[in-house]
């Protein structure tokens, strides 16, 4: 494999073989609470590195630009090259997690419409939550480019929604991030797996993402291969 380029909390980036191309490599690091807490989960990167490569592959069919070109292996995927924006988008259908934390709201409540939050991408700071006027104030992003970013992610929760319902799976709330490519176009970057993604099971409530990891309930790898299974025997369209 050629140069590292950087490597985060659960993945490596190395330059891929053509110019303009990455080579995203996914580790079986598991870590929650701004990295305060730690553990290697057997098989966790194989296991988001092919639920996002069928993720992707799903948007794209319905025509969402992303970063994807295909899969390596079973840990390494090929991407287009970005510059990540370094705004997170959060995008909840249900209230949980930091949410009811920050404004004291009740867990597990439908909203009448998707809320899009914005995060400031930034380890060091703990990801702090933006108003969209931080982003234009700091230079992060003009106001063209997040309009067109909420409308992507509102598109993308669309498609999700609908892909998950399909696998008897509630998408309560997701992180995206988005990056420019080298010709300046925006598209849909860095991966969408059960480590960003809270998905419960619409049978049992069971928790299918990485809160089991957060909430000490075990069996993450378990639930990761739940996920995946359902998608493979899916087919999804």
């Amino acid at each position: 494999m050629s140069d590292l380029i950087y490597e985060g909390k659960a993945k490596k980036v190395f330059k891929g073989l053509e110019p303009h191309q990455y080579v995203l490599y996914f580790k079986d690091d598991a870590t929650a609470f701004n990295a305060q807490k730690k553990d290697v989960i057997e098989s966790k990167g194989i296991l988001n590195q092919k639920i996002a490569s069928q993720v992707f592959q799903y948007l794209e069919n319905h025509e969402v630009q992303t970063h994807f070109i295909k899969s390596l292996s079973d840990r390494e995927m090929l991407v287009e090259a970005v510059h990540i924006i370094p705004v997170e988008v959060i995008v909840r259908n249900i209230t949980a997690g930091s949410l009811c934390k920050r404004l004291g709201i009740e867990e597990n409540i439908k909203l009448d419409k998707p809320l899009i939050e914005f995060c400031l991408k930034s380890d060091a700071l703990g990801d702090p939550i933006m108003m969209e006027e931080h982003i234009y104030i700091m230079n992060l992003a003009t106001h063209e480019e997040i309009q067109h970013i909420r409308h992507e992610a509102l598109k993308i929760n669309t498609l999700l929604q609908k892909l998950f319902d399909d696998l008897g799976i509630t998408l309560a709330d997701f992180k995206l991030e988005f990056g420019k490519t080298q010709a300046g176009k925006i598209v849909l970057a860095d991966e969408i797996t059960p480590d960003g993604c809270r998905l419960w099971d619409q049978a049992t409530g069971k928790i299918l993402d990485k809160d089991r990891f957060r909430k000490d309930l075990g069996g993450l790898a378990e639930a990761y291969q739940e996920v995946l299974t359902r998608m493979t025997e899916k087919a999804l369209a």
